[in-house]
C-alpha cells in the first residue's frame, strides 16, 4: 500500500501529471480570453488590466510546465 501511495504522491512530478497541469492551465486561458473580450466590449480598463495580468501569468505558468516536462525526460517517477 505504501508503494502505491508514494507513486500517487509523485504523480505531480510525472509526465502525466505535468500534462494534466498543462491542460488545466490551458483550460483556464479560455476564461481569461472571455474576460478580455468582455472588458474590451465594456471598455472597463481595470478588468482589462486584471485579465491581461492573468493572461501573462498563464503564459508564464505554461512556460514553466513545459520546462519541467523537458527536464523530466526519461526519468519519469511513475515508470521507474
Amino acid at each position: 500500500m505504501s508503494n502505491a501511495l508514494s507513486k500517487a504522491k509523485g504523480f505531480k512530478k510525472s509526465k502525466s501529471g505535468t500534462y494534466l497541469s498543462i491542460a488545466g492551465t490551458a483550460f483556464g486561458a479560455l476564461g481569461v480570453a472571455k474576460r478580455l473580450k468582455k472588458a474590451r466590449a465594456d471598455k472597463d480598463t481595470l478588468v482589462l488590466i486584471d485579465a491581461t495580468v492573468s493572461a501573462v501569468a498563464i503564459v508564464t505558468g505554461l512556460a514553466i510546465l513545459y520546462r519541467e516536462l523537458k527536464r523530466l525526460g526519461d526519468d519519469d517517477v511513475l515508470l521507474g
